[in-house]
């Protein structure tokens, strides 16, 4: 692999690219479009016969154009895995760095929420919805266990190991890679339909187990899990400073109900849920409340975006008789401040 320069190696990947998506021979006149070479097709067809001698392409039929080979897949594998593996390292050092830097603006933002409006208040961090593959990447573990690293959008990293019942080698492993990253790469979890999944479970023959295992950890790595909702609250003690809500039996069950964490997870995605892809700020009076523990209060909720497929929930809890003037101008000042500091670089 050390006798290719770097304008064969960019012309071996456009060729590849290229009969990945079309599944047809490629000929120089369609690489001299897409390659950033500048090169005549006569230049092109040179460097191509030269990876043709090298083993890296074949020529099917005689004046046809060329596609991959096995050395040619691996040498394109090979190199996209490198890449992969530096993406997914930088990424977790992002995420990690930015997860730090959100849980302590979380927490100080829903303090300084209920100082500003003497209220019970929560917020959640974002979670990801709807999220689309970026890629996937199998790799051996050892004889009985691969691994699959899932990177979705929000670069979302997800490790699932894969039990395996059969044996497989490197070079199937490989085929698996390019078939998944081909099919999947770009799709939301609902726009991966039963009949994608079966042509996938076909194409990979014996190893249509792995293929379920994989698509089974892609949809969890899509997934919002209740569990990994993180929730920071304030202000419970203000619920005493009115008299409606400070009777003894009152004031515990509300405190209860704003303690238990599965509890606001519920309440979240109803107002999720009646608010749609809606942002906007949602009030829930009395018995409207998803929290039937907070019949006497009021609830206001707002959603905020901070792209990528983000979002994340503010909720403020406090008497019906609130200053509802004054909730909402600070919910809005909130999500802009929210979407000022995340979505600066």
């Amino acid at each position: 692999m050390q006798d290719l320069d770097e304008r064969k190696r960019k012309i071996l990947k456009a060729i590849i690219q290229t009969y990945l998506e079309t599944g047809e021979p490629v000929g120089s006149r369609t690489i001299s479009k897409y390659t950033d070479l500048n090169l005549s097709s006569a230049t092109i067809r040179n460097e191509m016969s030269d990876l043709e001698d090298l083993g890296y392409i074949v020529q099917p039929h005689t004046s046809a154009g060329r596609i991959p080979s096995d050395l040619g897949y691996r040498l394109y594998v090979d190199e996209l895995m490198k890449e992969k593996d530096q993406e997914v390292s930088e990424m977790k050092e992002i995420m990690i760095e930015k997860t730090d830097r959100m849980e302590r603006v979380l927490k100080q933002v829903v303090k300084v929420l209920a100082s500003n409006t003497n209220y019970a208040t929560l917020i959640t961090g974002p979670t990801y919805h709807h999220n689309k593959v970026k890629f996937i990447q199998l790799s051996k573990l050892n004889e009985e266990q691969l691994l699959a690293v899932i990177v979705v959008e929000g670069n979302l990293v997800k490790n699932q190991i894969v039990n395996l019942d059969e044996t497989i080698d490197d070079e199937q492993i490989l085929k698996l890679n390019l078939l998944l990253n081909t099919q999947l790469n770009g799709l939301t979890i609902e726009e991966i339909s039963l009949g994608m999944i079966t042509k996938l479970k076909e194409q990979a023959g014996v190893h249509s187990g792995v293929v379920s295992t994989v698509l089974d950890a892609v949809a969890d790595a899509i997934a919002v899990d209740d569990e990994e909702v993180p929730i920071y609250t304030s202000g419970a003690t203000n619920i005493f400073k009115y008299p409606e809500l400070a009777d003894s039996s009152k004031a515990s069950e509300l405190i209860s109900a704003f303690e238990d964490k599965q509890e606001l997870v519920e309440m979240i995605k109803d107002t999720v849920s009646d608010s749609g892809e809606n942002t906007g700020i949602q009030v829930y009076i009395g018995n409207e409340s998803p929290i039937q523990t907070m019949k006497d209060c009021s609830v206001v909720t707002a959603s905020y975006d901070l792209g990528e497929g983000m979002k994340g929930t503010i909720g403020i809890i406090g008497p019906k008789r609130m200053d509802y003037e004054n909730v909402v101008d600070n919910l809005k000042t909130l999500k802009v401040q929210l979407d000022n500091i995340f979505k600066k670089p």
